[in-house]
């Protein structure tokens, strides 16, 4: 067995455990690549990650796709991450591709701006959007504007802490006011690579079926 069908085993087990079986979602990612982020992408830890996500991706999505984002102090959008291309994504499509800016400071205000812009003006579906979201620390507090008035929109932000750095801004998402419901949520992994698949897609779809139930009965989701 290739190592995505190894991941996509144990993403079954957990979306049946979840309930989430049948559900429908886009899944998109958004990867740091600020400075302190360099010896993940070397260590090949990034792409990994995307791996992993790419096989909840396969269960969920309509065309099995991942969406893809980095950013630091600008960001970009990358072509979509699938079955077919995923072997060598990040050190094609990231590391060697000079056309995208890397090793910066770290702005998340500017690309979740497009996120949202994407799944709401550009491509709308009925489907929600389930967004992995990959942070080293020192998230700016200019995130807040961009969750509260995504409370409103199908997307469910699913934040993760990777590394020893300062998450001070992420750790009081789950008690951020003004939002129609909690649209949020915030793991730390200390060693993501220590992790186990089970483990991981655990805690990446804890939160999940909650707000899939909320934005129902909000009318959010049809």
């Amino acid at each position: 067995m290739t190592t995505i069908s190894l991941k996509k085993k144990a993403a079954t087990i957990v979306l049946e455990k979840k309930k989430l079986t049948g559900v429908v979602a886009k899944v998109g990612i958004v990867l740091d690549i600020s400075g302190s982020m360099r010896s993940l992408y070397r260590e090949g830890v990034v792409q990994e990650v995307v791996e992993r996500v790419l096989a909840v991706a396969s269960q969920f999505d309509d065309d099995g796709a991942l969406d893809v984002w980095i950013y630091d102090n600008e960001f970009s959008r990358l072509p979509a991450a699938t079955e077919a291309v995923f072997m060598g994504y990040v050190e094609k499509n990231i590391l060697s591709n000079d056309k995208v800016h890397k090793f910066g400071r770290n702005d998340e205000p500017k690309v979740m701006e497009d996120v949202i812009r994407k799944y709401t003006k550009e491509e709308p579906s009925d489907d929600p959007v389930f967004l992995v979201f990959i942070n080293d620390g020192g998230c700016k507090p200019g995130i807040k504007k961009f969750i509260v008035e995504s409370s409103f929109q199908p997307i469910f932000w699913q934040f993760i802490g990777i590394g020893d750095s300062n998450f001070d801004v992420l750790r009081k998402l789950d008690t951020m006011e003004g939002r129609l419901i909690d649209n949020a949520n915030f793991f730390h992994l200390e060693d993501v690579s220590k992790v186990s698949d089970e483990e991981l897609y655990d805690q990446m779809l804890d939160e999940f079926p909650q707000w899939l139930k909320e934005a129902k009965e909000k009318r959010i989701l049809r």
